[in-house]
């Protein structure tokens, strides 16, 4: 008998074909746009387009068009637009959508959480220098994160990095588990090495589920160590709605954390400035000189079309919806709005857009301290170095409404929290920076010892006596 052309000799080999013929197909559909449009992918950040990400024909120097490989529907405006947007590109009528939401926004004074973020379950907007919420809904819920479990992966490794145990071209080899990983990817191959830059790359920009697993397995030898690390750091950051089962957030038991907690590890992250530089970019390629170029968009479409847009995270699973922790800045201002179970991509890039214009129109960020700056001298009772000079780690500044910005008689005052006696450790709590305005105190900021001061030797601590007894009169 022949089946479709083949040459069978029974029926169980024909039936045997039919089958194969028949999970092929199903395989293919599952590959499909249409398909892909309805339910998201199959897998976490499989927003349509986001997730093929194969080496185009034509690179984007020769004529193509990024926002081709945007996830769902990124480039399109939304329907209450498309009548007055008629005739112009996609990609133009999505970044007017956002300009209008945002102006929008920003000019209707708007106060409660329905008017930032009406479809979102969970939502927050957070100064990012003082840790000030502006605006919140249900921000201590627990939920599903999916990929933006990332921020606290991109965390760790940025720490390692600063400490030096890790750096960017140091090659990472993929295990035969990193490579198995499903979702959005980059396809690493078992056995292929790639940078931890290159890596961390395919994380901030295409989500890439296999590279944040052998990120994870480079600094602590396998995922599971390296989910402990996380949940400790968890419990450092006092986060306490939030436990992780895995590193890049596919749908996992006992795997949680909240909009307020997102905010507050974004932040930590933020403070590794070198980050921006992969969570801002819009696209890149990897293994760009070999035969299998691998074209990167990012996943985070408002790095693009908003204004001040930075990064960081997004996420989707058919359990979490939509997810995005993303941050803008503009002048010395800096934001972090977080969004959970959003409907679509659509819905979630309007409502952060609103929701950072309502900060940047109603809000302002006083600088108190620049950076690097001197700011005061503590003693250390009995310590090798007799005081501390403390130095700005980064600006620091106070977030007041616009309205309340003027005659300002602005002040910082040094408080300890006692005298400090050595030993001192580095990162030890000595005291904070508390801001006036006036007689009013506006915020404060936690203090730190910036370097480890020991005891000073009994013959040390003699001279220094003498010396003292020495201007006596």
């Amino acid at each position: 008998m022949r089946l479709l052309g083949l040459q069978v000799w029974n029926r169980k080999q024909a039936g045997r074909i039919v089958r194969v013929m028949a999970s092929a197909a199903l395989l293919l559909s599952l590959f499909s746009p249409a398909v892909w449009a309805d339910h998201g992918g199959p897998h976490d950040e499989a927003e349509p387009g986001t997730e093929s990400h194969m080496a185009p024909e034509h690179s984007p120097e020769e004529g193509a068009d990024p926002s081709a490989s945007a996830e769902e529907d990124a480039t399109a405006a939304p329907e209450e637009a498309n009548h007055s947007e008629a005739g112009r590109s996609e990609t133009e009528q999505y970044a007017a959508t956002l300009e209008f939401t945002a102006t929008a926004a920003g000019q209707s004074g708007l106060k409660t959480e329905n008017d930032l973020s009406p479809n979102a379950r969970s939502a927050i907007l957070m100064d990012a220098d003082t840790g000030t919420v502006i605006f919140e809904k249900n921000p201590h819920e627990k939920l599903p994160p999916a990929s933006i479990t990332k921020v606290m992966t991109m965390l760790l490794v940025m720490e390692e990095l600063d400490k030096g145990t890790l750096k960017l071209d140091d090659q990472v080899t993929t295990s035969e588990y990193a490579a198995s990983m499903g979702g959005s990817q980059i396809f690493l191959e078992p056995g292929e090495a790639m940078s931890v830059e290159d890596l961390l790359k395919g994380v901030a920009m295409a989500s890439g589920n296999d590279a944040t697993v052998a990120l994870a397995e480079k600094i602590a030898g396998s995922e599971e160590i390296f989910i402990r690390m996380m949940n400790e750091k968890a419990k450092e950051l006092g986060l306490k709605n939030t436990h992780f089962s895995n590193t890049n957030g596919l749908p996992a038991e006992d795997h949680y954390t909240t909009a307020y907690d997102i905010a507050v590890m974004s932040r930590e992250l933020l403070k590794h400035e070198e980050i921006i530089q992969f969570t801002s970019k819009y696209q890149d390629y990897l293994r760009k000189d070999t035969d299998k170029p691998f074209w990167l968009v990012n996943t985070n479409k408002l790095v693009r079309f908003y204004d001040g847009a930075d990064g960081l995270k997004t996420g989707y699973t058919s359990e979490a919806k939509f997810c995005l922790s993303a941050t803008a800045k503009r002048g010395s201002f800096r934001v972090i709005a977080v969004v959970l179970g959003e409907p679509n991509t659509k819905t979630r890039n309007a409502e952060v857009a609103s929701m950072f214009n309502f900060a940047f129109s109603q809000y302002t960020n006083v600088p108190i301290v620049k950076n690097g700056a001197e700011f005061g001298i503590v003693q250390v009772e009995k310590g090798k170095q007799s005081n501390i000079v403390l130095k700005a780690e980064r600006p620091y500044s106070v977030l007041m409404k616009k309205s309340d910005a003027t005659d300002l008689n602005l002040r910082h005052e040094l408080v300890l929290a006692e005298q400090l006696k050595a030993p001192v450790k580095k990162g030890q709590e000595i005291g904070k920076l508390v801001i006036y305005n006036n007689d009013q105190s506006l915020g404060e900021y936690a203090l730190y010892a910036p370097e480890d001061i020991d005891k000073a030797g009994w013959w040390t601590l003699m001279k220094r006596t003498m010396a003292k007894l020495a201007f006596i009169d």
